[in-house]
C-alpha cells in the first residue's frame, strides 16, 4: 500500500467486526445430538455464526443467555458477546456467512423487562400479559385478547340481565325477591366463574409470588361482593334483620358481574393499544424485501429467498426494487432512496465504490452489488435489535413509580379493611352492607395498573418514533438524560465532515494544464489504495479523463509515490518528497499554504524532475453540519471541538463552522480526559464521534452519540446512534427525550392523582359532607379508564417532531 505523506494526524476508523467468534448451542436442537464413530460419541462440533469456525461444547469459554449456552474459541470472544449479547443470539447456522437462524421467541414484560421466558404467559410479578420480545411482522393476533374478547362478549348479555333485575326488579314484580337472587346468582355464576376466571388466578398467582398487584385487589374486591351474594341467597338465616331489604337479604351479584366485564373490556382496550407500541419495530421489519436477485458465477440469474444470500454473493437490484442486504456497488450507478432507514429525503447518488444499505429502495438505474452484511449483521437487523431493546428497558423515573407500587397494594388492603371496619361500625343502618360495598369500591378503584404502565408505554412509543427518525436510542435511560445535556464535544473527521477524502482542486504550474496535472497524478495513483489516491482516482474517473497504467510503481516510506507513465518519470507527495529529488516547490509555496489553511491535504506533482502542479484533497464538511450547530447553539449548549486532526486545519474547520472551542491533535486518552474535565466541572456531557479512537469518551460521556456511518465500537460505545450520521439528528433527539419526559410525568401525575382522589371517595370520606358514595361498578369503569387514559397519552407521542 502506498502512504501520500499528509498534513494532519489521520482520524481511525474500523469498519470490521473485531476477530470475536461466537459459538452457540441450544440444548435440545438436532444440531445438539454427539457425532457417533464406532460406538463412540464424540464432542458436538458447534459452527461460528460469523466465520464458521469450529469449536465444541468442551470449550472452557462459556457464558449462558436467556436459557442458551453458548460456547466461545476465546476470552475476546467472549467479552464481546457478553458485551452485546444481542447481536449475536441464535446466529448458529450450518453455512458460514449466512442469514442465522431465528431465535425462538422470547417473552417479556412491559411494565418488568428482566421477566423473560420462551413461552407466552402472564408476569408472575403484575399478571400482565407477557409480549414477544421482538413482534414478528406476521404474527398471529395475541390469543390472550382474542380470549378476553370471547369472554367479554359471551357474558355481556347475562351482565346486563344480572344489571337489569338488580335495578328494576324489585319495581316490576316479576318475581319473588328470593327467587330473583335464585335468578341473579345462575346468571352470574357463568360470568364469575369462567369470564372473571383468569383474573382470580392472576390474584391468586400475586399472593403465591408474594408480588401482590392489581389482580390481588380485583380478585378480592369481586371475590367478596360474589361470595357474600352467594351466602346471602344460600343461606339467608345467617343475617340480621337489618341485611333485609325489599324483603331479601341484600346481594351484589351485579357489582361482581359489572366489574368483570368492565374489567375484560378495559383489558381488551389496553392489550389492542398496547400492540400499536410495536407498530415501529413492525414497519421496520416490513421494510425488508423476501428475496434477492443472485447472479450465478456462470453469469444467469436467479431470484433466491433472502435466507439464502450469503456474504460475497453478488446481487443485481433493477429500478423500482428493494437493496437486499448491506453491501458495495460493484457495477452500475443509481440514485437510492434512504429515506426509509434515515429519514433523509433526497435520494443518494450511488456508484462504483458506494455503500448500499439493506431495505432501501433503488430508484432510477440498474446495479450490481456485493453483499457484505447479512441476516442479524444488516442495518436494518440492528436497528430492530436496539429499538426493541430500548423499549425493554426501564426508565430511571420508573424506579420512583416501583417503590410506591410495591406498597401500594398492601396500603390499599389496609385503606379497604379500615373502611369496611368504620362502616360497619359507625356508618348508617344497613352499616355493614354499606361496609362491604365501600370496601369493594376501594379495592377496584385503586388498581395500580396506570401507574405501572407510566413509563414504560413512553418508553416504547419514543423509541419507535426516534427509529423513524433516523434516531436510536440504546435504553430508556439515555432518552431521559438526553434533555439534561448542557455541552457537547464533537469529533471532526466523520462527524462535522464526510469522513471520506475528496479531490478539491488541481493547480497547475506556469506551462500546464489543470486537467493534465489531475489525470496524471491519476494514474500514477491507481497503484495506491490509500483513501487519499482514491480520492484523486475517482475525481477523474468522474470527469471521464483517460487514465494509464503506470510503471515501476513504488511507494515512499509516508512521504508519497513515483512511477513512470508513457516513459516519463512521475512523482507525488508531500514537500519531502520533492527535497529528495531536488525539485523545487518554490512557485506554488503560498497557494500550497492557502490550501492547507483551508484544511486540505496538499500533494505535489513532479514529472521528469520538474513541479507540474499541486493536488489538494479535504474532507468536506457535511452540508446538514452548519444547520444542525446553529440549532444546538441556539438551544444554549456549548460546542466543543476535539479531532486529531492538527492543529491548523482544526481551528479553520471550527472558524468555518462558528465553533469557537477547538482542541487539535487530541488522542482517544486525551478525548477521554477532556470528558472527565467538563464533567468535574459540573458540565452534563454529550460526546459525538464516529471512530474507534472515540470509544472512550463516547463511554464516559454522560450521552455517547455515535454516527451510524462509522464503526462498529464507536457504537458499541454510545447510547445514541444517528443512523445516517446527521448531526441534526442530536436536536431531534433532545426534542424527543423532553417530550418523552414530559409524557412520563403526565403519566405519573395522572395516575397518582387518579388514585389520591379516588380511594377517599371511594371510601366514603365525602359521605358526611356530600352524602356522595362510589359504586364498585363505576369504580371498575374508573380503572378501566385510568389505564387507557395513560396509554392514550404515551400514543401521542408518535406525532412527535
Amino acid at each position: 500500500m502506498s502512504t501520500h505523506q499528509h498534513d494532519e494526524h489521520e482520524h481511525s476508523h474500523d469498519h470490521g467486526h473485531g476477530h470475536g467468534h461466537v459459538h452457540s448451542h441450544d440444548h435440545g436442537n438436532s444440531q445438539g445430538h454427539p457425532a457417533v464413530n464406532n460406538g463412540e460419541a464424540k464432542p458436538t462440533a458447534l459452527k461460528d455464526p460469523v466465520c464458521g469456525m469450529t469449536v465444541t461444547e468442551h470449550s472452557a469459554h462459556q457464558s449462558t443467555h436467556m436459557g442458551r449456552t453458548f460456547f466461545f474459541c476465546g476470552t475476546k470472544c467472549k467479552t464481546k458477546f457478553d458485551a452485546n449479547s444481542m447481536q449475536y443470539m441464535g446466529e448458529h447456522t450450518e453455512k458460514p456467512k449466512a442469514l442465522p437462524a431465528a431465535v425462538g421467541t422470547i417473552y417479556t414484560c412491559p411494565m418488568h423487562p428482566e421477566i423473560r421466558q420462551d413461552h407466552p404467559g402472564n408476569c408472575p410479578k403484575c399478571g400482565m400479559t407477557l409480549e414477544s420480545l421482538i413482534p414478528e411482522l406476521e404474527e398471529d393476533e395475541n390469543s390472550e385478547l382474542g380470549d378476553f374478547q370471547r369472554r367479554f362478549w359471551w357474558t355481556l348479555p347475562l351482565t346486563v340481565v344480572v344489571t337489569f333485575l338488580a335495578m328494576a326488579g324489585h319495581r316490576l314484580n316479576w318475581f319473588d325477591m328470593s327467587v330473583q337472587s335464585w335468578i341473579e346468582m345462575a346468571l352470574s355464576l357463568p360470568i364469575v366463574l369462567w369470564a372473571g376466571w383468569p383474573f382470580f388466578s392472576r390474584g391468586l398467582q400475586s399472593v403465591v409470588n408474594r408480588s401482590p398487584n392489581m389482580w390481588t385487589l380485583i380478585g378480592l374486591g369481586t371475590g367478596a361482593a360474589f361470595l357474600y351474594s352467594l351466602v346471602a341467597t344460600l343461606a339467608p338465616q345467617v343475617f340480621p334483620d337489618s341485611f333485609i331489604s325489599m324483603g331479601r337479604v341484600a346481594v351484589y351479584y351485579e357489582a361482581s358481574a359489572v366489574i368483570i366485564s368492565l374489567t375484560l373490556l378495559g383489558q381488551v382496550l389496553e392489550l389492542k393499544a398496547r400492540s400499536q407500541t410495536s407498530a415501529a419495530i413492525k414497519s421496520l421489519l416490513g421494510l425488508a424485501p423476501k428475496t434477492a436477485r443472485r447472479i450465478r458465477p456462470d453469469g444467469s440469474e436467479e431470484d433466491v429467498p433472502l435466507t439464502h444470500v450469503h456474504v460475497g454473493d453478488l446481487l443485481r437490484i433493477r429500478p423500482g426494487e428493494k437493496v437486499p442486504v448491506d453491501g458495495v456497488v460493484t457495477d452500475g450507478g443509481s440514485a437510492v432512496d434512504e429515506s426509509m432507514l434515515t429519514g433523509e429525503p433526497v435520494p443518494v447518488s450511488k456508484r462504483v465504490g458506494d455503500k448500499v444499505i439493506g431495505a432501501t429502495m433503488n430508484t432510477n438505474g440498474a446495479l450490481v452489488m456485493r453483499s457484505e452484511k447479512v441476516g442479524s449483521a444488516t442495518m436494518l437487523s440492528q436497528i430492530v435489535q436496539m429499538v426493541a431493546q430500548a423499549q425493554r428497558s426501564r426508565a430511571p423515573m420508573q424506579r420512583m413509580a416501583d417503590v410506591v407500587a410495591g406498597w401500594f397494594v398492601m396500603a390499599v388492603v389496609t385503606v379497604a379493611l379500615i373502611t369496611f371496619l368504620g362502616w360497619g361500625m359507625f356508618g348508617p343502618e344497613p352499616s355493614w352492607v354499606y361496609a362491604l360495598i365501600n370496601a369493594v369500591a376501594v379495592l377496584i378503584i385503586a388498581c395500580p395498573c396506570a401507574l405501572g404502565l407510566a413509563t414504560p408505554m413512553s418508553i416504547m412509543v419514543a423509541t419507535g418514533r426516534g427509529a423513524t427518525h433516523g434516531v436510536l436510542f440504546r435504553d430508556a435511560a439515555a432518552i431521559e438524560n438526553f434533555r439534561k445535556i448542557d455541552t457537547l464535544i464533537i469529533d471532526k473527521t466523520g462527524t462535522l465532515t464526510e469522513g471520506r477524502p475528496a479531490f478539491d482542486r488541481a493547480i497547475p504550474a506556469s506551462g500546464f494544464e489543470e486537467a493534465e496535472v489531475l489525470r496524471l497524478a491519476a494514474s500514477l495513483d491507481q497503484g495506491s489504495e490509500h483513501p487519499l489516491a482514491d480520492a484523486i482516482v475517482r475525481a477523474a474517473r468522474e470527469r471521464n479523463l483517460q487514465l494509464e497504467k503506470p510503471e515501476n510503481f513504488e511507494s515512499g516510506s509516508g512521504i508519497g509515490v513515483h512511477g513512470q507513465v508513457r516513459g516519463r518519470q512521475l512523482a507525488l507527495g508531500n514537500t519531502a518528497l520533492m527535497d529528495q529529488l531536488g525539485v523545487s516547490v518554490q512557485a506554488l509555496m503560498t497557494e500550497a499554504e492557502a490550501l492547507r489553511s483551508e484544511g486540505s491535504s496538499v500533494m505535489h506533482l513532479a514529472i521528469d524532475g520538474q513541479l507540474m502542479g499541486l493536488l489538494a484533497v479535504s474532507d468536506p464538511i457535511k452540508p446538514s453540519t452548519p444547520e444542525a450547530l446553529a440549532t444546538l447553539k441556539a438551544a444554549g449548549i456549548r460546542i466543543v471541538m476535539a479531532t486529531g486532526d492538527g492543529l491548523t486545519t482544526a481551528r479553520s474547520v471550527g472558524a468555518r463552522l462558528g465553533i469557537d472551542e477547538v482542541h487539535g491533535e487530541v488522542k482517544p486518552a486525551d478525548k477521554l480526559a477532556l470528558v472527565d474535565w467538563l464533567q468535574k466541572q459540573g458540565r452534563v456531557v454529550a460526546m459525538a464521534g464516529d471512530g474507534i479512537n472515540d470509544a472512550p469518551a463516547l463511554a464516559k460521556a454522560d450521552v455517547g452519540i455515535a454516527m451510524g456511518t462509522g464503526t462498529d465500537v464507536a457504537m458499541n460505545s454510545a447510547q445514541v446512534t444517528l443512523v445516517r450520521g446527521d448531526l441534526r439528528g442530536i436536536a431531534v433527539a433532545r426534542k424527543l427525550s423532553q417530550d418523552t419526559v414530559r409524557n412520563m410525568k403526565q403519566n405519573l401525575m395522572f395516575a397518582f392523582l387518579y388514585n389520591a382522589l379516588g380511594i377517599p371517595v371511594a371510601a366514603g370520606v365525602l359521605y358526611p359532607l356530600t352524602g356522595w358514595l362510589l359504586s364498585p361498578m363505576i369504580a371498575a369503569l374508573a380503572m378501566s379508564f385510568s389505564s387507557a387514559s395513560v396509554i392514550g397519552n404515551a400514543l401521542r407521542l408518535r406525532r412527535s417532531h
